[in-house]
């Protein structure tokens, strides 16, 4: 048992531009990259794990292998319950919605999708589309979507480093241009199309749309947006760790350090690592686990003490 680095698995879509390789030294082989899966059991993008007894195999494997990895204390379904994510939007992400674990049709591979934005950088003006301003009907959405006029009763919302939003299943949104996002979400790649904005890809093909079952998961109550604030905060000379969101699929606390902090992986859950800012290393029995911003981690469930040594911002997820 040991901190486990991890290789995350790439995506790049059509609004993804460069700088997961410009901020975090992502080298991703395409010429554009919107999405690094940073720690991800998903059969969509499976993460490989660098260093140890363990390098070379993905983390699905290990877990698989050693379900209490994940927890020792409660019940493991043997689905493994998050995926962690960096997200480049040099472009606007089409209008878009997630169904809930309600909502999904397990039958057609749908799964139940929430999901924790932390806005790491983000252009003057940058934005995000967070639910609908107004109440809307069924047949109305439709129409809209199918017209290109559906933004129109969506809130704009612009954000700065270090907001925090959630979006609940259900709730319409997108992610504009310029933003750099963390993301935490349920480990699932669901997502209904609304609208995309009438784009074509380098063969001059437009993406598939599912408005119609977008239509049905849809929650078409009227939303106020609101960026989720920090609570529970310590702060120390050497450290600051603020719980900055919590849902009943996962927690997230942001540690800003300055030296030194000592956390505890206990038997309840496993811990996800995602360091967004600086450089250190992870030490524990006597063996030391060097990063730098960008990396991602996986810390076992009952792992017990380690020290984090160094100047840096982590989200730190765990359930």
């Amino acid at each position: 048992m040991y901190p486990l680095k991890l290789i995350p698995a790439y995506k790049d879509y059509i609004w993804g531009g460069n700088r997961l390789e410009a901020v975090f030294g992502k080298h991703s082989g395409y010429r554009k990259t919107a999405e690094s899966w940073e720690l991800s059991c998903h059969k969509d993008g499976l993460s490989i794990i660098e260093n140890g007894e363990f390098s070379g195999k993905t983390l699905l494997e290990i877990i698989e292998k050693n379900p209490e990895f994940v927890t020792r204390s409660c019940n493991y379904n043997g689905k493994f319950p998050i995926l962690t994510k960096l997200i480049d939007a040099a472009d606007n992400l089409s209008i878009q919605v997630h169904p809930s674990d309600i909502t999904a049709d397990t039958t057609k591979g749908e799964s139940g999708k929430a999901e924790m934005w932390y806005v790491v950088k983000a252009d003057v003006n940058s934005y995000i589309y967070y639910g609908l301003n107004r109440r809307v009907t069924k047949s109305e959405f439709i129409k809209m979507a199918e017209e290109g006029t559906v933004c129109n009763v969506l809130n704009k919302v612009y954000v700065n480093e270090g907001d925090v939003f959630f979006i609940l299943p259900g709730t319409i949104h997108a992610i504009g241009n310029g933003c750099l996002i963390a993301e935490i979400q349920q480990s699932s790649n669901t997502t209904f199309r609304v609208f995309d904005y009438n784009r074509t890809d380098d063969k001059g093909n437009k993406r598939q749309l599912h408005l119609e079952r977008a239509a049905e998961v849809i929650d078409y109550t009227p939303v106020i947006p609101d960026v989720s604030h920090n609570n529970d905060m310590i702060s120390t000379k050497d450290f600051c760790l603020s719980n900055i969101f919590e849902c009943k699929y996962f927690k997230v606390a942001k540690i800003t350090c300055k030296s030194n902090i000592t956390l505890n992986c206990s038997e309840k859950s496993f811990q996800a690592l995602l360091f967004i800012e600086g450089s250190g290393k992870i030490v524990f029995d006597k063996n030391q686990y060097a990063f730098n911003k960008g990396d991602s981690f996986f810390i076992p469930a009952g792992m017990g003490n380690y020290n984090i040594e160094g100047k840096y911002t982590l989200l730190l997820t765990n359930m």
